[in-house]
């Protein structure tokens, strides 16, 4: 078997499993968060923390939940990794530096796992699992949420109030992460990945030493890093190191765990606004660009020049041998498309177009299918500009399910597509105008200023992913990017949330001869095109002296 066959073979495999799960999926997800009752344990929690649970919010107050929790959050792992030398489990690791702790602190509440530190070498097991893994579980809790709460602002009519914060995000992790992630774990160990809570281990001498491995619950926070949309690892080769993702097998899964709940909350979407065919619409959307794009990326990556790389089957620098050029495509389109981070190759040493189609996924806003929560509601935006767009074309006030898109509705819309990209842009610009940052990069010219770019759009779209040839483990870096994380997942849930609270406030329009049907085959294509168009007016300039003059130079 060719590896362009085994690659389609393998997407195709893909499809069928997300296809498989996507209505049983989507439908429990849509009870969950519209059942009454409360689990005991549930209860407990509410009891802890001093929240009452059937205690309607407006959009105002369900905001103060999601910063303040985070707020907690981003303190409490900042205290335990500056304090970890104190810590049992620390396997004889230092307290990690003020900097460092914060921009860790940072990226995993913000569901973005970038890591300026080798994981084996930095955190012992109290930070992995008390601190790290914990905030894989709630960052993509407090995703789901906020999507559910715009989700009521469509469902929702002459009424302000949006849920309960504290009851969506516990029920996320009691009732889907939790689960999810236990089931995926038993089947990671099964097929060979670490779980134990071993020290530093000898593993056998070489040429410059004694190789040292130290054991840790890798599986259980492998599978919650992939169905989370994490993406931060406990080694520093991520999921291109074998304990972490063993087999060829383990990878396919890897991949579709984190694709499996973006996917399948367009069903919940469906679900919860009474029409499922609205879900699919946006199903069309995510899939039409998340398959265009690794098929692009095979593209790149297969149509290989020279004997050297015609005799590998591709472009193999940098990709695991255990999985190869497709396996790795698939992964790489689908960790860049949404807001996960994981690696199973490393980016850097893609072509140059290659490297570009993943900067360019999460330049989209990671939409398709996009973060836990983060991509149904940032689709759902982008739907909103879409519908506006239209009706600019007709002359017609512009509706999306029986809501009127109004002066203000845009203007959150704007604001929310404007953030990321000026963060990216601005950021990029001082990185590269001053001395200091410069010296991070280990290459010059386009592929140097693709390190930067790459980075500060991960940071920005809540990715982590890295290019892997920057030194971000700087006071510039550690800095300027836990800034962006912070911006970038906070400053579009300000924008979502009030928007959820101007749709549910709207009396229902109903749907006359000039309404668009937004769950038709042209909706999806309009949305297509918006989505592209907007994002290529405006990164296009930055790709050109990045990956596009890196990739035409090739």
């Amino acid at each position: 078997m060719g590896p362009v066959l085994a690659g389609v073979l393998q997407l195709l495999a893909l499809i069928a499993a997300l296809a498989l799960a996507y209505v049983p999926l989507g439908d429990y997800m849509a009870k969950v968060y519209s059942s009454e009752r409360h689990w005991r344990i549930e209860k407990w929690i509410y009891k802890a923390i001093g929240a009452n649970p059937d205690t309607e919010m407006r959009w105002p107050a369900y905001l103060r939940g999601v910063l303040a929790f985070s707020a907690v959050s981003v303190l409490l792992l900042y205290l335990l990794q500056r304090l970890q030398g104190h810590l049992p489990g620390s396997l004889g690791f230092s307290a990690i530096d003020p900097d460092q702790a914060f921009n860790t602190a940072a990226s995993f509440v913000t569901n973005t796992n970038w890591q300026s530190y080798y994981g084996e070498q930095a955190m012992g097991h109290v930070v992995q699992t008390a601190g790290l893994a914990v905030q894989n579980f709630v960052s993509a809790a407090v995703g789901i949420a906020v999507a559910v709460a715009l989700v009521r602002g469509f469902a929702r009519s002459r009424t302000g109030e949006l849920g309960n914060f504290w009851s969506d995000m516990v029920r996320g992790v009691t009732r889907i992460l939790l689960p999810g992630a236990f089931v995926a774990a038993i089947v990671l160990v099964a097929c060979g990945a670490l779980q134990n809570f071993s020290g530093i281990h000898e593993v056998g001498q070489f040429l410059g030493g004694a190789q040292q491995w130290n054991g840790g619950a890798v599986a259980s926070q492998e599978a919650i890093k992939e169905l989370g949309t994490n993406g931060g690892g406990y080694f520093n080769a991520n999921s291109a190191h074998p304990f972490e993702n063993p087999t060829p097998f383990t990878n396919l899964f890897e991949i579709f765990l984190l694709l499996v709940i973006p996917f399948a909350l367009t069903r919940t979407f469906g679900v919860m606004v009474g029409s499922v065919k609205q879900g699919y619409a946006i199903l069309a959307t995510m899939a039409t660009i998340w398959v265009g794009f690794v098929a692009l990326m095979m593209w790149t990556e297969f149509a290989h020049h020279g004997p050297a790389l015609q005799l590998a089957g591709g472009a193999m620098e940098g990709k695991e041998v255990r999985f190869g050029v497709g396996s790795s495509s698939i992964f790489a389109v689908s960790t860049t498309l949404t807001s996960t981070g994981a690696v199973d190759s490393f980016h850097s040493s893609f072509t140059g177009l290659g490297g570009g189609i993943t900067m360019i996924g999460m330049m989209l806003g990671e939409i398709a299918p996009g973060g836990t929560g983060s991509g149904l509601y940032g689709m759902l935006i982008m739907a909103i500009i879409a519908v506006f767009i239209a009706g600019l074309m007709v002359g017609r006030t512009p509706e999306y399910l029986g809501r009127k898109i109004g002066t203000r509705e845009i203007k959150l819309a704007a604001c929310y597509i404007l953030v990321t990209p000026a963060l990216v842009l601005l950021f990029t610009a001082a990185a590269m105008a001053l001395p200091t940052p410069g010296h991070s990069m280990t290459n010059s010219g386009a592929h140097g200023f693709s390190e930067v770019l790459y980075a500060y759009t991960s940071a920005s779209n809540n990715n982590g992913s890295a290019f892997a040839g920057l030194n971000a483990d700087t006071q510039w870096f550690n800095s300027t990017l836990a800034l962006c994380m912070i911006l970038g997942r906070f400053l579009p849930m300000v924008f979502v949330l009030a928007l959820a609270g101007s749709l549910a406030e709207q009396k229902p329009v109903p749907t006359t001869a000039g309404t668009l049907r937004t769950e038709k085959p042209l909706f999806t294509g309009l949305l297509v095109g918006a989505i592209l168009i907007i994002t290529g007016l405006t990164y296009f300039p930055a790709l050109a002296l990045g990956p596009l003059a890196e990739g035409l130079a090739s």
